[in-house]
C-alpha cells in the first residue's frame, strides 16, 4: 500500500506574508524589498488570519503572569523546622499557647511533639500564628517592683473621717 502524504505547498503563504521561495529568490532578485513577517508584525500590521498566534502569558511584554498559585514556602517552613527539630511555641486562635516540636505536618493539621505533655495534632485552622521559642519576647523585670514592697507601711494607718 503506496500512502503519500498531503501537504499544502507553502510557496503561497510565504508570498502573502512577503517573503520569496529560496528558489525563486536565488533565481531572480526581488524589486521590492521583502518584508519578515515578523518586522510586519512589530510595525503594526495585521497578522494573516492562518498564521498562529503566541500563547497567552509567554512573553507578552502588556500583560504579566499571574503568580503561581502555591509557592510551597510554608511546606519549606514547616520541613526546615521538623529537620532542625526546632522548639516551637503555637499560638491558638484563643491565645492558649503550645509548646512543642512539628513532628509532621499535613495540607489541614499539625503534630506537636510535646515534653511532659501529651502529644497533640492542631488544625491549623485554629492555629492563630507560630513562632520558634527562641525568638520568644523576653519579660524584663523593673527593680522598682522591691522598692514598692519596701515602701509600703507596716503599721495600719487609721483612716480619717
Amino acid at each position: 500500500m503506496n500512502r503519500k502524504l498531503i501537504r499544502p505547498d507553502l510557496t503561497a503563504i510565504k508570498e502573502k506574508i512577503g517573503r520569496t521561495p529560496v528558489a525563486k529568490a536565488a533565481a531572480d532578485p526581488p524589486t521590492v524589498s521583502a518584508v519578515p513577517a515578523e518586522a510586519a508584525l512589530a510595525g503594526g500590521g495585521n497578522p494573516p488570519a492562518n498564521a498562529p498566534s503566541a500563547p497567552q502569558g509567554t512573553g507578552s511584554p502588556r500583560r504579566k503572569i499571574a503568580p503561581p498559585e502555591q509557592t510551597n514556602a510554608e511546606s519549606f517552613y514547616y520541613l526546615k523546622q521538623m529537620q532542625s527539630k526546632t522548639p516551637m511555641v503555637i499560638v491558638l486562635q484563643d491565645d492558649e499557647k503550645l509548646r512543642g516540636i512539628i513532628e509532621w505536618y499535613d495540607k489541614h493539621c499539625l503534630k506537636i511533639n510535646r515534653i511532659k505533655e501529651p502529644n497533640v495534632v492542631v488544625p491549623k485552622h485554629n492555629i492563630k500564628y507560630l513562632y520558634k521559642q527562641d525568638e520568644e519576647p523576653r519579660i524584663r523585670r523593673s527593680r522598682g517592683g522591691k522598692k514598692e514592697e519596701s515602701s509600703s507601711p507596716d503599721v495600719e494607718l487609721p483612716l480619717y473621717d
